[in-house]
Formats: structure tokens, C-alpha cells, sequence
């Protein structure tokens, strides 16, 4: 975990605290800032930081945002940032748009109709430039209502309808033994979901590369050990520094 530098700041109350002050703000990978706090954070980002308080032992800390020089956004559903054009315009960041499709499976109930997601994207574009929003299909899941060839014609499906809007797609597949919690959920729903094997992994690698000839997007893994090098699909940082270089030279 980076160590970021830490700093003194007054609080609104006049109380004066430690804060960590990062240069690049990841918002977030534990809640979907972008779709249900958007207007939260921009203001504390006027007010210069924010506070988080730990679910488990209730121990509060603060992050500075003035040495901010990045800021990386997670979500399933960033539309809400389409009513802060103006703030965005001038910082420096990009946008991991996590688009599935699991509409019929009812694995992601929470997010907007899938046309609608896809609309998002293409608006984000247009109103940013395509270096500024990634496509994620995270995670892979495989049960036994979802196979190899559905999650491929799924990602067909997507990919063909943002092709000309997107450089990069990155991609995982669904570890359901190391996140109890999800494996906790699945089986509350009763979907049987099944481990991806290693040949599994590799035949859908080398699918996905013989899909991409039609689009020529770079091709990433997320957080996997498994070597896909060979079918042209890059070890990806989920946080990607050079890819942080390139958009601020933009």
C-alpha cells in the first residue's frame, strides 16, 4: 500500500487534525461514488477533503486533497459526473466504467437497463475524449446459466456497440473463493456458480483475441497470475501509472 505524505489541515470546526494527503485519488473501489455521491464529493473536494470512518473498529481518518493530482473514478453507473462537466474539465483523470451484462441473470440488480449504460458511456466520450473512459467487463462469472460462449457473445454484444468510443478493454475472472461475501450472496440466490479452470481461462483468452481483430482494442486482465501474454492480452495495474501519464499530457 503507498505511503502517501501526511499533512495538517483545519477542520470546518476549527479543529485540527492529521490527514493523508495522496497525489492520486481513487474514488472509489468500495462504493460507487460516481453513481450515488457524485455532488457529495465534488463539494468536499471545494472544501479540500473528506473524512472516512472505519466500519470495523470506528476509528476516523481524513484525506487532503491538496496535493490531488489524479483522480481515478469506479463505477457501474457514472452519469451523475455528466452534471459536473465544468469540475471535470479541469482535473486530470479518467474513468473505469465497469459495463456488464448479467440484465437477464439479475446478477447485477442495482444498475440501469443496459442500453442506458452503454448511452452513459458514449456521452462521457463525446463530452471528455475516448482516453478518458475505460471499459471494464469485471468480473467473469460462470454458473450454470452462463457459459465460455455466452460471456463471449456478451462482451460481443457491448464491444460492438462501443467500438469507435473506447481504446481498452480490461477484463477478470470471477475468483469467487477469495470474496466471501459474494460467495455469501450467490448462494443466498441459489446461482451455481463454478471456479474458472485454467484451460477455461485460455480458451477464452484466445477467443476474445480472434474476437478483438474486428476492434483493435488494447486488452488488459485485472489483478490475474494467469500469463495470457500469448494471445496478445497485457498484465493490467489497476491503476495504471503510464496510462495516468498519457491522459495528462492530453
Amino acid at each position: 500500500m503507498a505511503q502517501w505524505q501526511k499533512i495538517k489541515i483545519i477542520r470546518e470546526n476549527g479543529e485540527t487534525v492529521d490527514a493523508q494527503a495522496p497525489i492520486i485519488i481513487s474514488a472509489s473501489r468500495s462504493t460507487d461514488i460516481p453513481a450515488f455521491y457524485a455532488d457529495w464529493f465534488f463539494h468536499r473536494l471545494k472544501i479540500g477533503y473528506s473524512a472516512w470512518t472505519n466500519p470495523f473498529n470506528g476509528v476516523k481518518s481524513y484525506v487532503s486533497y491538496k496535493n490531488a493530482r489524479f483522480f481515478v473514478f469506479w463505477s457501474k453507473n457514472p452519469k451523475p459526473l455528466l452534471n459536473h462537466i465544468d469540475e471535470l474539465k479541469r482535473m486530470n483523470f479518467y474513468i473505469q466504467f465497469t459495463l456488464n451484462n448479467y440484465v437477464s441473470e439479475g446478477l447485477e440488480k442495482g444498475v440501469p437497463p443496459l442500453e442506458d449504460r452503454i448511452e452513459t458511456f458514449k456521452q462521457l466520450v463525446k463530452t471528455f475524449g475516448k482516453g478518458r473512459v475505460i471499459w471494464r467487463f469485471d468480473p467473469l462469472i460462470l454458473t450454470d446459466k452462463i457459459t465460455v460462449d455466452d460471456l463471449l457473445r456478451k462482451v460481443e454484444n457491448i464491444g460492438d456497440q462501443l467500438f469507435g468510443y473506447t481504446e481498452k478493454l480490461v477484463f477478470s475472472f470471477a475468483d469467487i473463493a477469495l470474496y466471501k461475501k459474494v460467495k455469501s450472496n450467490l448462494e443466498k440466490n441459489n446461482i451455481n456458480y463454478s471456479e474458472w479452470t485454467e484451460n477455461q481461462m485460455l480458451d477464452f483468452a484466445q477467443r476474445l483475441s480472434e474476437l478483438n481483430k474486428k476492434w483493435n482494442f488494447q486488452l488488459a486482465t485485472c489483478g490475474e497470475k494467469i500469463d495470457i501474454s500469448q494471445f496478445g492480452i497485457q498484465h493490467n495495474k489497476c491503476i495504471d501509472d503510464d496510462f495516468d501519464n498519457t491522459v495528462c499530457k492530453k
